[in-house]
């Protein structure tokens, strides 16, 4: 699930460090759920910064910035001159370890087969999303969006999607950023949090997930 566009609809954070402690951790006495966040090839450090920061700040998740991973040219769909969001998601899916989520940052335009492009994807109550950068540095009738807009965009789409992880689903409460919206219009007049009951459900969830986990062995990821 994601903010999508096409044919069906689908506050900045603080800069972190490379390892950034868990808010939970501590408190609960149990592992911290964790996010990696990716970049896929070439992604701005700031749109990264931004990304990571609002997931330490607004979700209160331990967030890892990790090295870059290659260009997904796997996923790229050559007659569409776009990239396949679910081959990407399978592809961050793989040897994710227990209380571990993944957040893939893209500058490249993302798709599904049945819509024309999204903003972003996420596996709903899964572990892995990925974020498009690519149409948001531009206003929807054309013309470069303010940079400050632009990294506005990322933060609330981050959001939305990490919010898909932790299995939450759409909200129909005026101004959440969980909507579902099918432009960027759409996009600009939700506010940067979700409303106070998607912020219960997202303390809820995490405390199952982390309960879970502790009780989980990890397993290495790929070699």
């Amino acid at each position: 699930m994601g903010y999508a566009a096409g044919r069906q609809a689908g506050g900045l954070g603080t800069i972190p460090t490379n390892r950034v402690i868990g808010m939970d951790e501590q408190a609960c006495g149990l592992p911290a759920l964790s996010v990696e966040v990716i970049p896929l090839g070439k992604v701005s450090q700031t749109a990264v910064a931004v990304a990571a920061g609002n997931v330490q700040a607004l979700l209160r998740l331990e967030a890892l910035v990790m090295p870059s991973w290659p260009e997904p040219d796997y996923a790229l769909l050559p007659l569409r001159g776009q990239y396949d969001a679910e081959a990407i998601l399978a592809r961050l899916a793989q040897g994710t370890p227990a209380c571990r989520l993944r957040l893939g940052l893209t500058a490249h335009d993302l798709c599904l087969s049945f819509v024309s492009h999204v903003y972003g994807q996420a596996q709903l109550g899964g572990c892995a999303a990925v974020v498009s950068l690519h149409r948001l540095q531009f206003f929807s009738e054309g013309g470069a969006a303010p940079r400050a807009l632009a990294l506005e965009r990322l933060a609330k789409i981050t959001l939305h999607e990490m919010a898909h992880l932790l299995a939450l689903t759409h909200c129909h409460r005026p101004g959440c950023v969980m909507r579902s919206v099918t432009d960027l219009e759409e996009l600009d007049r939700l506010a940067a949090e979700p409303c106070p009951a998607c912020q219960a459900r997202i303390a809820s969830r995490k405390r199952l997930l982390e309960q879970a986990s502790s009780r989980v062995p990890e397993f290495p990821g790929p070699g």
